[in-house]
């Protein structure tokens, strides 16, 4: 080989950092301590000076190092994959729950593997089952919205720590104590505090378990106020399914509120109301329920109940961990809901 292309090979490096992933040797050699401190720090281990610590993180920081997985479980001969079994993924709700419970997972050291089933397709949920259970993973979150998921979950045995995620029906509980609930009463307390007495429900559909108790949620809301509802349309949460709701509204009814199940078919209904001439709020107010991320942009802007999807996945995936890992594992975070008053409630027409 000759001088230059030797000197051209010697300047070309074997492997580049930006081809792969950080090691703890890496990290030992920035945060200049050695690899078995490093190792002692990711596992939580005392005893390590804290400027020494401090070193070693800003190195982990600097380095995005991420644990290697696949040595992480021969090591520990357990598996660092959760399984997390969902439907109608293209939902906001249950799409933004998915990825709080993601992000949980990757920080504590895990992997999701999500799993979307088609609820119309009893077979099909039932290979995804099987798929799932024949996997190496260490526990397994099923959320559940409808009754035909519940059964497919509850009349299945698991094999390995299992957290199924599905709202208590408040017409069997009794009073409700959910999010749901806290929900409607604000959403009631500020129409009502606005003069509203003539309200209307656009509900979701009744095999969900949600929808139902937003429904029973709304009607306790306003029987809290000596009230009852002028009438109730169930949607499929589409907007399509809010537009056609609204349609069946009568002028008749003289109702001044619409109180709608979510965000999207509170859109429909808006559209439906502005082409029979009715404005919104002039005439009709409108408020919504789960603060998707267009509702502020709507026309008018939704007034709505704002819920955190992202904590609450984040929380799923802490209750599953307490599960496999006892409960020295981290409690999960508060859910907590926000009443958004926007452009689209004001006081009823005299």
């Amino acid at each position: 080989m000759s001088d230059a292309k030797a000197a051209e090979s010697a300047a070309l490096p074997s492997t580049s950092r930006a081809e792969r992933p950080a090691t703890i040797y890496d990290v030992a050699r920035l945060a200049g301590v050695s690899h078995q401190t490093v190792s002692r720090h990711l596992k939580g281990f005392a005893g390590i000076r804290p400027e020494t610590r401090e070193r070693v993180e800003r190195a982990l920081e600097s380095l995005e190092y991420r644990p290697n997985m696949t040595a992480r479980t021969l090591a520990t001969n357990r598996s660092h994959r959760v399984g997390a079994l969902t439907h109608e993924i293209s939902q906001v709700g249950p799409s933004k729950i998915m990825q709080g419970a993601s992000a949980a997972a990757r920080e504590a050291g895990y992997l999701l593997d999500i799993v979307s089933l088609d609820v119309e397709d009893a077979d099909a949920v039932q290979q995804a089952l099987t798929l799932i259970t024949q996997q190496d993973i260490a526990g397994l979150i099923a959320f559940s919205s409808t009754d035909v998921m519940t059964d497919a979950f509850v009349s299945r045995e698991f094999l390995v720590p299992t957290l199924i995620e599905v709202e208590d029906d408040d017409l069997v509980g009794g009073h409700p104590t959910s999010l749901n609930f806290r929900g409607f009463r604000a959403v009631v307390d500020h129409l009502v505090g606005l003069g509203h007495t003539r309200f209307f429900h656009i509900a979701g559909p009744p095999g969900w378990v949600s929808a139902r108790n937003r429904e029973l949620s709304y009607e306790r809301a306003l029987a809290e106020h000596g009230l009852t509802s002028f009438g109730t349309a169930h949607g499929d949460w589409s907007s399509a399914s809010g537009f056609a709701a609204a349609e069946q509204i009568s002028a008749a009814l003289g109702v001044t509120a619409i109180v709608v199940s979510n965000d999207q078919m509170a859109l429909g209904a808006m559209l439906s109301l502005k082409r029979r001439g009715i404005r919104v709020p002039d005439d009709v107010s409108v408020a919504g329920f789960d603060d998707i991320p267009e509702a502020a942009y709507f026309q008018p802007p939704l007034t709505t109940v704002r819920l955190d999807f992202d904590t609450q996945g984040r929380a799923s995936f802490h209750r599953l961990l307490r599960l496999i890992e006892g409960p020295s594992a981290s409690p999960p975070p508060p859910l907590t809901i926000e009443l958004m008053v926007r452009e689209s409630t004001s006081r009823p027409p005299r």
